[in-house]
Parts: structure tokens; sequence; C-alpha cells
């Protein structure tokens, strides 16, 4: 699902924050003064702020295919049989890769105001849904 700014949504499950916890007037220097958890269950509903798009590293693997497959697209047809079948292979081998690397490309993150007041930011899009 695709999450747009201004949409209303609702966490999809229950969260639990842990961490350090700083109050908001102390110096930044002070970080981590206390030790604080907090739960947020599932169905709390927000408006989504902001949505960042963070694409991800590809892997030697995913670079690989890549590197071969365009090498097989523009010289295949010149190639000898049996070299145009190694690479043909090669490229088959990593397949697999390369159809993972697409399905997750985009890592999407949101910033929630949610109605209880709290902001949940840096968020994986997938712990919300349409509300």
């Amino acid at each position: 699902m695709t999450l747009n700014v201004g949409q209303r949504v609702r966490l999809a499950t229950d969260l639990r924050l842990a961490g350090s916890v700083t109050p908001a007037e102390e110096p930044s220097e002070e970080a981590g003064a206390f030790a604080a958890s907090l739960a947020l269950a599932a169905g709390i509903e927000g408006t989504v702020e902001r949505v960042d798009e963070h694409h991800r590293q590809q892997s030697h693997e995913v670079r690989e295919y890549l590197r071969l497959k365009s090498l097989l697209d523009d010289f295949g047809h010149q190639m000898p049989p049996e070299s145009r079948r190694q690479l043909e292979e090669q490229v088959g081998a990593l397949e697999e890769q390369w159809v993972a690397y697409q399905r997750r490309m985009f890592r999407v993150t949101v910033r929630v105001r949610l109605d209880n007041g709290f902001v949940l930011d840096d968020a994986p899009d997938e712990a919300f849904t349409s509300a």
C-alpha cells in the first residue's frame, strides 16, 4: 500500500519503543539521562505528515545480474551459441536475487502524528494500514 501525506492511517501492529529518553529542555550532551519504554496498541489512528523513499543498496549478485543481463541483451545475438548458453545460465542463476531486490528496491518510511499526540518518525510504511 502506498501512503500519502495527509492520509489517515491506523497502526497495524502493537509497537514497543524502548531506549534512552532526554527531557526536551535538557542540553543534547546529556542524552540518555533516563531509560524508558512505551507501548502503542494496534488500531491507534493518525495522519501521515511525511513520506520518505530510500533506495536499498544493490548486492554484488544484483550488480552482476545487471552487468550480465546487459551483456546478453546487447551482444547475445552476436555470440557463439555455446557462449550465449553459458551467459544465459549465469543470468538465470542470478535472477532470483534480482527479483527479490526488485520487490524491496525501495524502503519507505513515514512520519505519522497519532491522534493521542505521539509522533512516530522514520517508521516503516508497512506498520500502518489505511484508516
